[in-house]
């Protein structure tokens, strides 16, 4: 029997295994950011209340936040119940009925006829007989006269009987029970007009009443399924307002109409959409699957990177919640400006963040996608994803290749730019009152930028430092003189610093032209060598021209102090908290490159005992990267130029290829993704630099000479001026 403390345990133990494993992780924030997107574009989470009621004077004016048509539900059904009764009732007819009723005036006139032929009564047996076969009762004169043969008479009622009955039935209205009393009445006063005596008329006129019936009957089914189908034909009364509509003024009695223009607006009560629910959780749903099909097919180093799929998920969900908040501001003093809120959403924002952090044509299809939920969080007005998206995509360009400090106040500047041009223009297409249309096109635009560039640099620091991003704006800022790290190297190695800078101008033209990092690489370049702040004066370049510590020790000493200062700079990087990408870097900038100076000296002091190269070798790794590999070829090609004594551009060219091509033998660049095509292109963008760095100068004279002899003639000229006047 296991205790409820042990079932517990294990239950605890299998959950925490679950949690920990990767799917799960990224499936379970996949639905957070799923629910949380769908919640914030389809439900209003701050809705603008008017408590109104039937009757009531109104307090306040109130207009529409929006446009929008809505079905009027009251006309519709009187409209629908209209059309219905309009319906014309449906009739059966059944044939046999005027058969039957002809059959029983023929059989009656044939009896009464028989009657009045029997020779073997007598009149007061006739008149018996006739009583007893009539189904009616007749007065006794009419009797009496009935009694009498007459085949003439009985023969023209039974003709004229048949025939009017006849055509009453088969006409269009027929007869029903409604209109039986009238077809009677009819009946009987055109047998009032046949050529017969009265006692005759009286027997038709009785026939008519007795035996006529309706041979019409009301189809209940038919009807109603008529009538169900004009109900189905009358289209919804739709009735639109338009945005900053006056719905109500203040003083006016609230009507029913009233009513549902404020609950169509969704003013009068929070409604909770269910079916609006359904359909945007697809939607967002199909949207996610977009993304990430998309980073499947074109980017699938963040596509495998949950850290980098959080990310973007923060982020959208993010600009999304301020978007939100933006929009359910009420202006109450200006509605007409209020309702215009909605294009400040910063879109820009996401677009900017993830281009900066992420990868820029990934920024692209995201703006796309939050400009349009932006237009159905406000209820499918175009203009606003129009204007977020020309806004986003402008702040997506401005910052998609940062290389200074300026480019992102710059970026804020153009979406602000362009969003002033966007709204400007879709205030004309939605024909905004001029005066509307200036101001807020100016300020909404404007207030759009500037918020949209404040939130980008509020909220790069902490997200870079969340998920271990690197950002341009975070290199920017290293690549600062001012930096502290830099300062040092500044002022305790200037040799090293001034090498440093050099290399970075060599490194990032090289990387402009292979398609690298180019601004990673600039970075880097800076920071490769600060392990050498450490011990500044056992590198050549800090020594200016002073006594060479390494004449005094070992070789094997040198190498071990020289190749210490990679090891010492990745220290000094982590101390500084540099970004991963540079300590990389400074880490592979000399791979497992020989230490060929000293290996030598040590060679020529020990000829006769046997030298190890892997002594006299860096640790390593080899570079991993593309702007690894060239900072190590930057690096080698600027100290070997700068040592050259003859820089001719044909001695520098070949100094150059030789050194590339030496790395290559020597393995360094098997481990990075550079291919010969690109050292060749390498080369050629190193020598470029190299060529405005190392220039043939022209020789300037000896201006002390010059001073000298200007000098003289100025004295020679006084002597001979004095000479004249004293002759």
């Amino acid at each position: 029997m296991f205790s409820l403390g042990a079932v517990r345990g294990k239950l605890a133990d299998s959950l925490n295994r679950l949690v920990g494993k990767r799917k799960v992780r990224r499936g379970m924030a996949a639905g957070l950011f799923f629910v949380l997107l769908t919640l914030l574009i389809s439900v209003e989470f701050m809705p603008q209340r008017v408590n109104l009621v039937v009757g009531q004077v109104s307090p306040t004016n109130v207009f529409a936040p929006r446009s929008v048509i809505f079905q009027d539900k009251v006309k519709t059904e009187e409209a629908k119940n209209l059309a219905a009764n309009q319906v014309e009732q449906q009739y059966i007819t059944d044939p046999r009925v005027s058969v039957d009723v002809q059959q029983n005036i023929s059989t009656l006139v044939n009896t009464i006829g028989e009657i009045q032929m029997d020779a073997g009564l007598d009149e007061s047996e006739k008149i018996a007989r006739l009583e007893e076969e009539i189904p009616f009762s007749l007065p006794g004169d009419v009797l009496t006269t009935l009694a009498i043969p007459d085949p003439g008479s009985l023969e023209r009622v039974r003709n004229s009987l048949t025939s009017m009955i006849a055509r009453a039935m088969e006409a269009r209205e027929g007869i029903t029970q409604e209109n039986i009393k009238n077809v009677e009445n009819y009946l009987v006063s055109e047998v009032n007009n046949l050529q017969l005596n009265s006692s005759y008329k009286t027997l038709a006129a009785e026939m008519v009443s007795y035996y006529l019936r309706p041979n019409k009957f009301f189809d209940i089914d038919k009807t109603q399924r008529l009538q169900q189908a004009a109900r189905e034909a009358v289209p919804p009364v739709m009735v639109t307002i338009k945005e900053r509509e006056k719905i109500i003024g203040v003083g006016e009695i609230v009507t029913e109409e009233h009513i549902a223009k404020l609950e169509a607006l969704g003013l009068s009560r929070p409604i909770l959409p269910v079916s609006s629910i359904l359909g945007s959780a697809l939607l967002v749903a199909l949207l996610m699957l977009v993304v990430l099909f998309y980073l499947y097919q074109q980017n699938r180093e963040i596509y495998n990177h949950a850290g980098h799929l959080y990310l973007m998920g923060i982020i959208v969900i993010g600009v999304l919640g301020v978007s939100k908040a933006i929009i359910a501001i009420n202006i109450t003093q200006w509605p007409e400006f209020g309702a215009l809120l909605a294009y400040v959403a910063p879109i820009a924002t996401a677009g900017m963040l993830i281009a900066i952090l992420l990868d820029s044509r990934l920024a692209v299809l995201v703006v796309a996608i939050m400009s349009f939920l932006l237009a159905i969080m406000t209820g499918g007005q175009i203009r606003f994803a129009a204007v977020a998206l020309i806004g986003g995509f402008t702040g997506v360009y401005g910052v998609s290749k940062l290389s200074q400090r300026g480019d992102m106040a710059r970026a804020g500047f153009y979406t602000g730019a362009a969003n002033v041009a966007a709204i400007f223009t879709m205030g004309l297409v939605d024909g905004t009152p001029t005066g509307l249309l200036i101001t807020s096109s100016l300020v909404l635009g404007t207030v759009n930028g500037i918020l949209s560039s404040i939130l980008t640099n509020g909220a790069i620091p902490y997200l870079e430092s969340a998920f271990g991003i690197t950002s341009s704006v975070r290199l920017l800022e290293l690549s600062n003189p001012g930096n502290p790290l830099l300062r040092r190297l500044q002022i305790e190695a200037p040799g090293t610093y001034h090498h440093s800078l050099l290399v970075g101008n060599l490194a990032e033209a090289a990387a402009d032209a292979v398609g690298g990092d180019t601004l990673m690489v600039r970075v880097a370049a800076y920071y490769h060598d600060i392990g050498k702040i450490k011990r500044p004066y056992f590198f050549i370049e800090n020594q200016m021209g002073g006594e060479n510590p390494h004449d005094k020790i070992a070789p094997t000493l040198s190498t071990l102090i020289l190749t210490s200062h990679v090891k010492d700079g990745v220290e000094l990087a982590r101390e500084h908290k540099l970004p991963l990408g540079i300590t990389e870097i400074i880490e592979q900038h000399h791979g497992n490159s020989l230490c060929s100076f000293f290996y030598h000296k040590a060679t020529e002091n020990n000829k006769n005992e046997s030298v190890s190269e892997d002594d006299f070798r860096y640790e390593g790794p080899k570079p991993q990267t593309k702007e690894a590999a060239i900072v190590m070829l930057a690096d080698a090609v600027e100290a070997a130029v700068r040592s050259m004594p003859n820089r001719t551009p044909g001695r520098v060219e070949g100094m150059v290829r030789k050194i590339i091509k030496d790395k290559l033998m020597d393995e360094q660049l098997d481990e990075c993704d550079l291919t010969l095509k690109d050292l060749n292109i390498i080369a050629g963008a190193f020598l470029r630099v190299l060529s405005g760095i190392f220039h043939n100068r022209i020789e300037y004279p000896d201006m002390s000479k010059e001073m000298e002899r200007r000098n003289s003639k100025r004295a020679g000229n006084r002597k001979q001026s004095a000479g004249k006047g004293t002759g």
